[in-house]
């Protein structure tokens, strides 16, 4: 195995992780700023209100993108054992 293909290797891993992620950071972030508008608006300064609707968001985020999050795995762990062969042989 060469350093192209750890290269490579690492840059997919990055890649698989940041679309995993993406959508329960998307949504942590949409209602973290609605949460922020509204306690400028309101002046409520309350710290929990920032914390429990954030962690609902990033259940239902994951709830709803289970399936596809699995997919995007098993596939990129499936990709990543069939190439195997070809890095220990060198080729």
């Amino acid at each position: 195995m060469d350093s192209d293909q750890v290269v490579y290797i690492s840059g997919r891993a990055l890649e698989v992780t940041l679309m995993v992620a993406g959508p329960m950071l998307g949504a942590a972030l949409v209602f973290g700023l609605m949460i922020a508008i509204f306690q400028a608006v309101t002046q409520i300064q309350e710290m929990t209100l920032t914390f429990i609707p954030k962690i609902v968001a990033v259940f239902i985020a994951a709830m709803v993108f289970a399936s596809w999050i699995l997919h995007t795995l098993v596939s990129f762990t499936t990709d990543l054992y069939q190439s195997i062969p070809s890095m220990v042989a060198g080729g």
